[in-house]
């Protein structure tokens, strides 16, 4: 399909995902509102041009909501990605380099290779390449954030409890990496662990490293996300943890305090909390506050939108973002 096509409602939305079988399906969550989703249409329609092989829709976010609600849209632009009618990646944000890498990456998975030697060169190149993509690759059922298997999510779990730094590659999406692959490594279940493109194992191998304390030592190590979050939140005299940035707030309330912080004059950094998931979720247990937006001043938190009216109609806001409180 070389075009943008427009979603009219579930029932269209379900028939051109079926249509587009094993094929990619790129589907934009947009709103007529939000100028950045129409700079986003504009990136869209071009992808279209030059990948023929992948279906690309638009769906109004606000006129379709049985479909939001069912895939947890809660922002725009928001981008998900089908394969035989089911998700298997999303982009949150308007970020047009990222969202042509992922297409790029899921559309050359769905390339068929019409003769059958040249298919299987192709085939080990691309196994090598994906081994390759990080140094520590988890092939899996369903994905590092959603596993799909309980042999998956216990792998899962380990990794993220040795705070491995990993990858993973779902393969429910791709039969033929989940195929080509068992005969390449020659093992012939799932999930499987590869560091620096050798095959670690499986499960139960992956278990054993870690109870002899060999994992640790093997694997390459993520910082923790508490540090993580520590050093975010100390990035500036002022932080501000928000949809969308500085530039331009991606939320009613975010645009709000926005607002008020430019009125202020005052020096401040802002992180999107749209681009990375780990941090939204994180940064509400760790401050123990579950709402966006989250300011900070000298690494402490202030509080969210209403508090941040709240001093500056007690005429405290300017003295408390100085740091003077």
């Amino acid at each position: 399909m070389a075009s943008l096509v427009e979603v009219s409602s579930a029932a269209h939305f379900g028939e051109l995902l079926q249509k587009s079988g094993k094929s990619l399906a790129v589907v934009h969550f947009w709103a007529p509102w939000a100028p950045q989703c129409n700079q986003m249409n504009e990136v869209m329609a071009e992808l279209a041009k030059e990948y023929s092989q992948v279906t690309f829709l638009k769906l109004e976010a606000e006129a379709v909501p049985e479909v939001s609600e069912k895939y947890e849209i809660t922002s725009v632009p928001t981008f998900l990605f089908f394969k035989n009618a089911q998700k298997i990646d999303r982009l949150d944000g308007a970020h047009a380099p990222e969202l042509t890498k992922k297409v790029q990456h899921h559309a050359s998975s769905s390339v068929q290779v019409g003769a059958v030697d040249a298919n299987k060169e192709d085939l080990s190149v691309r196994l090598k390449k994906l081994i390759n993509a990080a140094p520590c690759m988890l092939f899996m059922k369903g994905s590092s954030q959603e596993p799909r298997c309980g042999f998956s999510r216990q792998i899962v779990d380990l990794l993220n409890r040795h705070c491995v730094q990993f990858s993973s590659f779902d393969i429910l999406s791709d039969e033929e990496v989940r195929q080509g692959l068992k005969t390449y490594s020659n093992w012939p279940t799932y999930p499987q662990l590869y560091v620096n493109g050798e095959l670690i194992g499986g499960l139960d191998i992956v278990k054993e490293l870690a109870a002899s304390g060999e994992l640790d030592s093997i694997c390459p190590k993520a910082q923790k996300l508490e540090d993580r979050l520590k050093s975010l939140i100390n990035k500036a005299p002022v932080m501000l943890f928000m949809k969308g940035n500085k530039q331009m707030a991606k939320c009613g309330f975010s645009r709000q305090i926005l607002a008020i912080m430019n009125e202020c004059g005052v020096e401040f950094e802002s992180f999107d909390i749209l681009e990375d998931e780990e941090v939204r979720q994180g940064l509400k247990t760790y401050s123990n506050w579950p709402t966006y937006p989250q300011l900070y001043v000298k690494g402490e938190l202030v509080g969210g939108i209403d508090i941040v009216k709240e001093l500056k109609e007690n005429g405290e806001l300017l003295s408390v973002l100085k740091g003077e409180n």
